[in-house]
């Protein structure tokens, strides 16, 4: 899991950075429009008092707490909504007078407010979703990211986590203690992604390369019908899945499950020595990009051990 760069969000916090976000481009795009009369209303400040009294009623220890924080919620996704409103009707009168010279500016700084008020909507659906216990699909956690997820990892510490899901595959000589091989590229896909959803990926990079693997070594993530027939045309003779699918011997298993529990160490060196623990580009393409450079990052580092 890479974490995207963002805060940890709460409903009124995206509300208050989307009210924040629709005023700061609405004044650009009104001064492109002389003599215009509509505006967007800066609510930035109505809306941190309101954060800040949703922090004072958590931190008292009454057992009406959420529900004063429900309503906290509920009204700053109704002061959104008046601020997604007067976007639109901004919008509509620059794009009505986008004409001549300067046409194109305006229309796209009309697409960017329309872009940002789509966005703020699903904060104020969501807002509206929670308050009547509905069932929220695909979230929204951060304005400055949207392709961010929710992803819940059963953590002690850190049980919900924002970010993206990569698979990183390492292709070694042997299994043997101190093993150490080259990553292939990073198997990725947009929201929460099973192991499973990802592994064809892997697969094909493995079968773009020629490489045919004699053994297989898994998490117990995986599961062991779809992936034994995903790793069918790689023909592996011994497919070890932690705590599922442990063929063989006990003494040939367990070279395989030491190198199994060694790739937590790798994934954790990753994190820290090659800076996969948070991603500093924007979006699935830059989650995507920054992944790529670790990986070539560490990939390099490899070549050179293996030469020196």
């Amino acid at each position: 899991m890479i974490e995207a760069d963002i805060r940890y969000p709460t409903d009124a916090g995206l509300a208050w950075q989307g009210a924040r976000a629709l005023a700061r481009q609405g004044r650009k795009l009104a001064a492109r429009l002389p003599g215009q009369t509509r505006r967007v209303v800066d609510r930035s400040r109505q809306l941190g008092r309101l954060v800040r009294a949703i922090s004072r009623t958590l931190a008292r220890r009454t057992g009406q707490r959420r529900e004063e924080v429900m309503e906290l919620n509920a009204k700053a996704g109704r002061i959104l909504a008046r601020s997604i409103g007067e976007a639109r009707m901004l919008a509509t009168q620059a794009r009505a007078s986008a004409r001549g010279r300067g046409a194109q500016a305006k229309l796209g700084a009309v697409r960017r407010l329309e872009e940002l008020a789509d966005h703020c909507q699903r904060i104020a659906t969501q807002i509206r979703q929670r308050s009547q216990g509905e069932r929220i699909v695909d979230r929204l956690v951060s304005l400055a990211d949207p392709d961010a997820r929710p992803i819940r990892k059963g953590k002690l510490g850190t049980p919900n986590q924002f970010g993206y899901v990569a698979q990183l595959a390492e292709v070694t000589a042997n299994t043997g203690r101190g093993a150490r091989g080259f990553l292939l590229p990073a198997a990725s896909a947009p929201g929460n992604p099973g192991e499973n959803r990802l592994l064809p990926q892997t697969v094909a990079e493995l079968d773009r390369l020629g490489l045919r693997p004699r053994e297989v070594a898994l998490d117990g993530g995986f599961a062991s019908g779809p992936t034994t027939q995903t790793l069918a045309g790689l023909a592996p003779t011994r497919m070890f899945i932690s705590g599922r699918a442990e063929p063989g011997s006990r003494r040939t298993r367990r070279p395989l499950a030491r190198y199994r529990t060694g790739c937590e160490g790798r994934i954790s060196h990753l994190k820290r020595g090659y800076g996969l623990r948070r991603s500093r580009l924007r979006g699935d393409q830059g989650q995507r990009i920054w992944t790529g450079w670790a990986v070539l990052a560490y990939n390099l580092d490899t070549l050179a051990i293996q030469a020196a």
